[in-house]
């Protein structure tokens, strides 16, 4: 087994306000190289990762040595794949922005590989807030990412689009932390995909959609959560928790911490979720995390989001079966073809087998189970997953089913409800 050496941390570069940063253009000269990695190769000795395959140690090597090199690197996450540059390199974060084609007032997470690199990119006067600490405790590594105040002489703006704020996570992922940790560097690492569509949870999503863009893809595998990591705001004066995104660590999880260790604050820390429990239009026009701007999650076809679940509003009736499918033929004749229908939804669903009773040969129905109703952690896992088959498979629209928004079943639908174009309130 061995012991990876850590590099020595480059010098950080002078930071510049985002309108003086340039944005690199992606260069296309890439050979995109894929580099199989084995998750399970690698334990840790405290912060430090060792690791028992020399074949997954040359290719984290290559790796860290692309980071330092400036350039972009793609990695697996427990949560999603990244594209990762060096956080503190304005110029290597530039290129994260250029190859997805990523709008510059949409920030970044900080990923590192311990606590000691944490308090490396947090200001030298702040001090951890219980609550944090016990946050970190139960779900870091993992898929969490927490808000800290930030300090533009340490991290560039052009991380955090100039907001008060960085974002800030450690991931449990085997090869992105010793990645990570062999870089001796904190990485900066949105998914590893083009900027709008939907998010890797393989090296093959990576490879079909940004070859030639990124030099190298450390494949490890499928990713385990399959949704990017929940964002938490726990920095406002009333001391509640905001979940700005939903995503792997569950509303569920956060409460459940709250009761058992944090109890005895006066008052306890609430859960409140964005859009469903509060709103707040500044974050929203100007935001302090991923995904809450722009649209997201969206293949190449339409997207209809079939809503069998919640109760539509008193104006609108809901739409039968036959209706919906109807309007989906309309098209055939401008396709002078069948339509090839892509389908999502859970494996015990109704939905499949009642569109297939109201299809025709007008219609081919291709079937993407996301797992039983009663396990949304499932869903989570095959959701963009599915996306991105269907996509590939050609064909000309998607339909998704509504799951309840519970446990995973939230960031499930936070996602879905980004892609679809559409929704349709059905009646089954």
């Amino acid at each position: 087994m061995l012991r990876l050496t850590l590099l020595r941390h480059r010098p950080v570069l002078k930071h510049f306000p985002p309108t003086h940063v340039t944005v690199l253009r992606p260069r296309m000269a890439f050979t995109t190289q894929i580099l199989k990695c084995d998750p399970d190769s690698v334990s840790f000795d405290g912060d430090k990762p060792c690791i028992a395959s020399s074949q997954t140690t040359q290719a984290l090597t290559w790796a860290s040595e692309q980071l330092h090199a400036l350039q972009t690197v793609a990695f697996p996450t427990e949560t999603v794949y990244g594209l990762g540059a060096l956080a503190l390199e304005p110029d290597a974060v530039s290129r994260i922005f250029s190859t997805k084609g990523r709008p510059p007032d949409n920030p970044l997470i900080v990923h590192v590989a311990s606590r000691d690199m944490l308090l490396r990119v947090l200001p030298k006067d702040y001090k951890m807030s219980r609550t944090y600490e016990v946050l970190m405790r139960h779900f870091w590594p993992g898929p969490l990412t927490l808000l800290f105040p930030t300090d533009s002489s340490i991290v560039p703006p052009i991380i955090t689009a100039n907001q008060p704020t960085v974002a800030v996570r450690m991931p449990s992922h085997p090869i992105a932390r010793a990645l990570i940790a062999l870089a001796d560097a904190p990485v900066a690492a949105p998914s590893a995909n083009s900027s709008g569509k939907p998010s890797p949870t393989r090296a093959e999503h990576v490879y079909n959609d940004i070859q030639g863009k990124v030099g190298i893809i450390l494949d490890g595998g499928a990713c385990g959560v399959g949704l990017e990591s929940t964002v938490v705001d726990g920095l406002q004066a009333d001391g509640n928790l905001r979940v700005l995104r939903p995503g792997g660590v569950t509303v569920e999880d956060l409460e459940r911490v709250i009761r058992e260790d944090l109890a005895d604050l006066e008052p306890a820390p609430q859960v409140l979720v964005h859009k469903r429990d509060y709103r707040d239009e500044a974050i929203e026009h100007a935001p302090t995390t991923p995904g809450m701007k722009y649209r997201h999650y969206s293949p190449s076809v339409p997207v209809t989001l079939l809503l069998t679940q919640s109760t539509p509003p008193t104006s609108t009736q809901r739409t039968s079966l036959s209706t919906f499918v109807g309007s989906l033929k309309t098209s055939v004749e401008t396709l002078g073809r069948p339509l090839r229908v892509g389908v999502l939804a859970p494996s015990d669903s109704p939905l499949p087998d009642r569109l297939k009773s109201h299809g025709t040969a007008d219609i081919e129905w291709l079937q993407h189970p996301l797992g039983p109703v009663a396990d949304p952690a499932v869903s989570a896992h095959r959701l963009f997953d599915g996306l991105l088959t269907l996509d590939r498979a050609k064909v000309d629209h998607i339909v998704i089913e509504e799951i309840r928004e519970e446990r995973e079943g939230l960031a499930v639908m936070n996602r879905v409800k980004k892609a679809a174009g559409t929704s349709v309130w059905i009646e089954l």
